[in-house]
């Protein structure tokens, strides 16, 4: 009965884990590196499980149109959005481009409701409400006395919200695409391989181009880098994008990107115990808060 919610949660959850993997990795051999070895590695991966399950290393027979509605969805979210945000983070910083990616909820319940005629009642609409404000008061929390134009370029702080506003943009096209592909109870498992592949040529074709394919794999000597992507890919392209799917095929898509949006907050105890970070009131009352929203959202499916 709350199949779709719970997945959602488990796909923050594992989203919120794989941060912290690939913010470790990235430390030691580099962002873009990470991101190309962290989709092969849940490429291997999620090929052997569904050999396993299904029999066939690849769903090959899968429809064209299908093919062509989740290489839209992998391009968007993967190849678009998740680009536009790594750069985001660069010239605004984190707080300000996660407060930017609170309008996902939001705009992907619209499209939720113009695309599949979704709608949402008032405990819905307030669960939602609840857990945006609840997100936005613990990014917006003041990190310091510096102020953006000290860390980051001011003149890159137009062009990052932007980059910010393209990465949310993507992120919902990609929970509503995706959603489509999976009508006729299309396999999530399957999807979730077909656009790991397609973002995996995507992305080594770049790096061909910008020569970067022999350097990346000699990177991989270093054995904790190693163990943390994979432990990353594991969690994240992997599970992670899989259980998302679970989730928007099971339940409407403005809730299940609400509940996934959290993972900024999951991450306040998370970080306080792997990296020592000490955490506000501000940020415990917010996640709890959040987490009250997101009852509300279960509550009311049920």
């Amino acid at each position: 009965m709350y199949i779709g919610e719970l997945a959602a949660l488990a796909t923050a959850v594992l989203w919120a884990i794989t941060s912290l993997f690939f913010t470790v990795a990235s430390r030691l051999i580099g962002a873009g590196s990470v991101n190309r070895l962290r989709l092969g590695m849940a490429m291997v991966l999620i090929a052997l499980f569904h050999w396993w399950t299904t029999g066939s290393l690849f769903p090959f027979e899968t429809e064209p149109w299908r093919w062509g509605v989740l290489s839209l969805s992998s391009l968007l979210g993967l190849v678009i959005g998740d680009g536009a945000l790594f750069l985001a983070f660069i010239y605004i910083g984190p707080r300000l481009t996660l407060l930017v990616m609170i309008v996902v909820p939001v705009m992907t319940a619209l499209f939720g409701w113009i695309c599949f005629g979704e709608s949402l009642d008032g405990q819905e609409q307030l669960g939602i409400l609840v857990t945006l404000l609840a997100i936005g008061w613990v990014v917006f929390e003041k990190r310091g006395s510096a102020g953006v134009s000290e860390l980051y370029p001011p003149d890159k702080y137009v062009i990052g919200i932007v980059l910010a506003l393209v990465g949310a943009v993507g992120q919902t096209a990609n929970l509503i695409v995706t959603k489509y592909a999976l009508i006729d109870g299309y396999s999530t498992l399957s999807a979730t391989e077909v656009r790991i592949f397609v973002a995996l040529v995507i992305l080594w074709m770049l790096a061909g181009c910008q020569g970067q394919l022999v350097r990346s794999f000699k990177q991989m000597r270093n054995p904790v880098a190693a163990l943390f992507v994979l432990a990353g890919a594991i969690a994240g392209p992997f599970l992670g994008i899989w259980f998302s799917y679970v989730s928007i095929q099971n339940t409407r898509v403005g809730i299940a990107a609400t509940i996934m949006a959290t993972p900024p907050l999951l991450l306040i105890p998370l970080s306080a115990l792997f990296f020592k970070e000490k955490t506000s009131w501000r940020g415990w009352v917010g996640t709890i808060v959040a987490f009250l929203g997101i009852v509300l959202l279960l509550w009311d499916s049920a």
